[in-house]
């Protein structure tokens, strides 16, 4: 029933753009997710479900990763991610939010952030 949902077809481009153009915040996370270096964990950059698409995501596990800039704080655009991360969450996905200043700033916290996820999911 979920295959339907899982990166569409139709979306290919958003999400080819979207990978083509990280953001510094995604560039800096990156390398420490990919290749299963987080407890042999894959993750997935720019992951497509329905129309949406999420920065990280861990099949395994369902863990969604959001790396969030400026234009996110505003009131609009807060309340678009709270209703879409609401409707993601019926999957089954779980979400980690960071700032890209948190990322920028302090990638070891926001490892350290996202290992204890992993942990919790992992033992669920």
């Amino acid at each position: 029933m979920f295959t339907i949902y899982f990166n569409k077809y139709e979306e290919r481009d958003k999400r080819r753009k979207l990978r083509n153009n990280p953001t510094e915040a995604e560039k800096r996370l990156w390398p420490f997710l990919r290749k299963r270096q987080m407890f042999g964990f894959k993750f997935r950059r720019q992951y497509g479900i329905d129309a949406f698409v999420l920065d990280f995501y861990c099949p395994k596990v369902r863990l969604a990763i959001e790396i969030d800039g400026e234009i996110h704080r505003s009131r609009e655009v807060n309340l678009y991610d709270k209703e879409r991360q609401q409707y993601l969450e019926q999957f089954g996905i779980s979400f980690l939010r960071f700032s890209n200043r948190e990322v920028l700033e302090n990638v070891e916290t926001v490892l350290k952030m996202i290992e204890e996820k992993l942990k919790e999911l992992k033992n669920k």
